[in-house]
């Protein structure tokens, strides 16, 4: 057996998330057609069975980031460093890149403005800015963002990947000119065309993949896709509706808590035969986090009509995940400036959130003691 983690890096909207839940076959990862969607690491386990005389069975780890893009807050910084978190621990790489759009590779010029990565000086630790031993020094020179990419994959020491994606939306004869452009810039171990949406091309790349990891056990049990809890997830399905139903710059203001997730109690009948009651209720409470009364005014919307669009919309998205009824209770809160406020930024993080949740229950058990 084989195994191992595939980390899928890109510019913004190159289609890493629609990739992941295609290679998944479940809703792992939000999408919508505004930049920045993603803004953590996101993990789709994919079991790929063996085929005779092709390849063994194999467990592939993919790791969805954020699109590379030039940070303007922390909140930004934080979605860059998410990316060299998923780059620290990976036996493949993915580089997606849009066949419809024009790249652009050139050198930083003085007097720019731009970010680099260097080193966090010894005894620091990951202090801030920055995650795992690196931090970002916003006063050098920032390149182009494609360049900025293809500066992250020249570091790394496996097999890379080209993987031009969206081709059904461009003619054949325009991916050779592309091709020949990027591997100008990289030599790749294979150069991959897929569309996500009609799943062409997803075989061979899934194959390419098994052969180039090494073996080893599974990280994660056969029947499980994500290593995302449900309360993240069903945040996650919150701001997916928010990203659809809002325009201008709510969606990249906007933030979503959950405050409250009462598991729905399974149906036991009373006595044989019995009728099943209607199905199971799981109670969800939510914030909504944005940074001006302006924002909360649209979220809200007259007589609260847009935060009812969003409530329905989110919540059946959310039965379809968990399979139960749900009632949905979402409220707004202005919190001024919050993707400059690192602890708010940081508090955001699930990983972080299951840590809070676990100290919490920890206090309730000693109080109730």
């Amino acid at each position: 057996m084989k195994s191992g983690f595939v980390a899928i890096l890109g510019r913004p909207n190159a289609g890493k998330s629609t990739l992941l839940n295609a290679l998944t076959g479940e809703k792992v990862a939000i999408v919508s057609a505004k930049p920045q969607t993603t803004r953590n690491r996101i993990a789709g386990v994919v079991e790929v069975e063996a085929q005779k005389g092709v390849h063994p069975a194999a467990q592939i780890v993919f790791v969805d980031t954020p699109g590379v893009h030039k940070p303007g807050s922390h909140l930004d910084r934080r979605m860059l460093q998410e990316v060299y978190e998923a780059l620290e621990t990976r036996d493949v790489v993915l580089v997606l890149m849009d066949a419809t759009r024009r790249v652009q590779f050139e050198e930083s010029k003085s007097g720019g403005d731009g970010v680099e990565i260097s080193q966090v000086p010894e005894g620091e630790g990951p202090g801030a800015p920055g995650v795992g031993g690196k931090k970002i020094n916003e006063r050098t020179k920032w390149v182009s963002e494609d360049e900025f990419l293809f500066g992250l994959i020249r570091k790394v020491d496996c097999p890379v990947f080209l993987v031009l994606t969206k081709i059904d939306l461009v003619p054949k004869d325009h991916l050779l000119p592309l091709i020949d452009t990027l591997t100008r810039q990289f030599n790749f171990a294979q150069i991959i065309p897929i569309s996500a949406r009609k799943r062409d091309g997803l075989d061979l790349l899934v194959r390419k993949i098994v052969d180039a990891l090494p073996k080893g056990e599974r990280y994660y049990p056969k029947d499980q896709y994500t290593d995302q809890p449900q309360r993240f997830m069903v945040a996650e399905l919150i701001r997916e509706s928010i990203l659809v139903e809002t325009g201008e710059e709510v969606p990249y203001a906007a933030a979503v808590v959950i405050e409250r997730f009462e598991e729905a109690k399974p149906f036991v009948p009373r006595k044989k035969g019995a009728v099943p009651a209607r199905a199971p209720l799981t109670r969800i409470a939510a914030a909504i986090y944005c940074e001006r009364d302006g924002q909360k005014a649209i979220l809200i919307g007259k007589g609260g009509a847009k935060l009812k669009e969003i409530g329905t919309a989110a919540r059946r998205k959310i039965e379809s995940l968990l399979g139960t009824r749900v009632y949905l209770e979402l409220h707004v809160i202005v919190e001024p400036n919050w993707r400059e406020s690192k602890s708010f930024v940081e508090s955001l993080d699930w990983r972080n959130q299951l840590e809070r949740l676990g100290e919490d229950q920890i206090t309730e058990k000693d109080a109730d003691g």
